[in-house]
């Protein structure tokens, strides 16, 4: 048995000295009722709470069976609440009639708070971009503050963030790379109607990033030209935007020419079908000479139309 740890080591000092029941009442007396005018937003919550199909069903699963899984709290200095997972139920609660919310009642801080919210909120089926742009930068924030401090830690399970990157930390976390979550963050530079743009899914990411390095007034030219043109910027064209800003030449003069350059995927491509145009060609013209005889014959067709417009116009 030489060596072996004590599992007493493993033991937290309040379980030597309280038993489960004594655990349990304790963090039933941290869920209760709270008045829905008592409690607030969390700030700059990233993520929408949207009044869809989805939170008609958790209305009426509200009303048949009340809050299964109580929302998420912390109380503040002024002794309200501030919500920390829960903001589309507090909603249903809300449009369904309710005036309280069940809560459970965390003791965290800011950081760690915004850790759980961020963390809380990831569970959701539909995440847009924007969304995870300011969610992991307040994420990543929140991570950088606690590093800078021994005492505390990145997250409630305890990871320290002593000598390790915080958005290294963050992509071992999540589903996303590194370079992927730097890419989400660097949206939250875009002006709204370019990060509106994003989320419809009319502007790439890439494309999106390298729109992000230009300062206000040419995103709002890049903006117009959208609005103008109907059409967004390809990822070539926005690179040479960046790189015309970095040297001091990105005017809206170059912003219009560029914009208004043809791309590859806007060009109106003609397809036939094969075996429908083979038909109509004469066995002996062989296959590389087909694309020849088709424009020969457009043009015979073309001089009888004109021919016999000329004719009923007489």
């Amino acid at each position: 048995m030489a060596g072996r740890k004590s599992d007493f080591t493993l033991t937290k000092l309040d379980d030597l000295f309280s038993t489960q029941e004594q655990r349990d009442e304790e963090k039933l007396s941290k869920i209760r009722d709270i008045p829905l005018t008592e409690i607030d937003d969390f700030p700059d919550h990233p993520f929408k709470v949207r009044d869809d199909e989805d939170m008609a069903q958790l209305i009426e699963s509200i009303k048949e069976r009340g809050v299964i899984t109580p929302a998420t709290v912390r109380q503040k200095e002024d002794g309200r609440y501030e919500l920390i997972s829960g903001h589309r139920r507090k909603r249903a609660c809300e449009l369904a009639g309710f005036d309280t919310l069940r809560c459970e009642v965390v003791d965290l801080n800011r950081d760690e708070a915004t850790i759980l919210m961020v963390e809380s909120n990831y569970q959701r089926s539909k995440i847009l971009p924007s969304e995870k742009a300011f969610a992991y930068k307040m994420r990543l924030d929140a991570m950088k503050r606690q590093g800078e401090r021994n005492d505390l830690t990145c997250d409630p399970l305890g990871d320290k963030l002593a000598g390790t990157k915080s958005v290294m930390l963050l992509a071992d976390k999540s589903d996303d790379s590194k370079t992927q979550i730097q890419r989400y963050i660097r949206l939250t530079n875009l002006v709204p109607e370019l990060l509106e743009y994003v989320d419809e899914g009319r502007i790439k990411m890439r494309p999106a990033v390298e729109l992000s390095f230009l300062d206000e007034d040419s995103q709002r030219d890049v903006v117009d030209e959208i609005d103008l043109n109907d059409a967004t910027p390809s990822h070539d064209q926005t690179i040479r935007m960046r790189k015309f800003f970095e040297e001091g030449k990105l005017t809206t003069e170059a912003i219009q020419a560029i914009m208004s350059e043809e791309k590859p995927n806007q060009r109106e491509k003609i397809v036939l079908r094969g075996d429908r145009v083979r038909q109509l060609i004469p066995k002996n013209i062989p296959i590389s000479q087909t694309e020849d005889f088709v424009c020969k014959a457009l043009e015979h067709y073309n001089k009888f139309l004109r021919s016999r417009a000329d004719r009923d116009s007489r």
